[in-house]
Formats: C-alpha cells, structure tokens, sequence
C-alpha cells in the first residue's frame, strides 16, 4: 500500500515536470495535476488534471493530453525506474468545481445578518477603535 503511495506521488511530479517543460502541444494549455493514481498491477495509472477554461477548451485539452500521452509514457520510462510504466488516462478533476457548489448552497442556507457579525469581528476594526478612544 505503501509504495504506491509514493508512486501516486512520484507519477504526479514526474509527469507535471514533463508536461511543463517537454510537451508542446498547444491544445493542452494550462493544467494542473491534483493527483495520481496508479493500480496495485501497474496497468493503469489514472491522471487527474484541472483544466482551465470554457467546456470546448477543456475537451480540447483532455484530446491533446491523450495524444501526449505515449510521448509522456516513454518519457516516464526514462525517468523512473520501473519494470512496467502503466497506461495512462487523463480524468478531469471536478473536486473545485464542486467544493464551489457546495460553498454557494452553504452560503444561501446560512443567515444573512451571521455573515456581516462575522466579518466585522475578523477584520480587527473593534480592536482599532478602542485603541482610538483611549488616546
């Protein structure tokens, strides 16, 4: 369970390197991996990747990331030293998108009049005012 773990890891820093500084396909744009995660076999190894953008560039992203991804594979087989370098599969990750959703529904359901109380407390213009008065 251990080592992959570590391989989980090490797939995700391997392959962030090599997309930034060795993939040139410009459907890809900008991208970041959240995370990897690779079957206890090796076959397959499952890319998460946020994508930025509107609905067509993302799809246009995830086609360019499958079309790299031979070119990523050999260059993962150079880099790290394992008998079989998986397959890879590049999934978007929808994990902000939904934590956003979830914010909002959060926001909607909390009072409204909670919100301002908490806002003025944390900012420290309580505190600020008092030092005023006293001088």
């Amino acid at each position: 369970m251990r080592r992959i773990e570590r391989l989980n890891e090490q797939f995700k820093r391997e392959i962030t390197s090599i997309l930034r500084e060795d993939v040139r396909d410009p459907r890809i744009g900008t991208l970041t991996v959240t995370g990897v995660d690779v079957t206890a076999d090796l076959w397959l190894a499952r890319i998460h990747v946020r994508l930025f953008g509107d609905d067509a560039e993302r799809e246009e992203a995830l086609t360019g990331l499958e079309a790299a991804g031979p070119f990523i594979r050999r260059a993962l087989a150079g880099s790290l030293r394992i008998r079989r370098v998986p397959e890879l599969r590049f999934v978007q990750d929808h994990t902000q998108e939904e934590a956003s959703r979830i914010e909002e529904i959060l926001r909607s359901v909390l009072p409204t009049d909670r919100g301002s109380e908490e806002d003025g407390s944390a900012d420290g213009a309580g505190a600020g005012e008092t030092e005023e008065d006293e001088a």
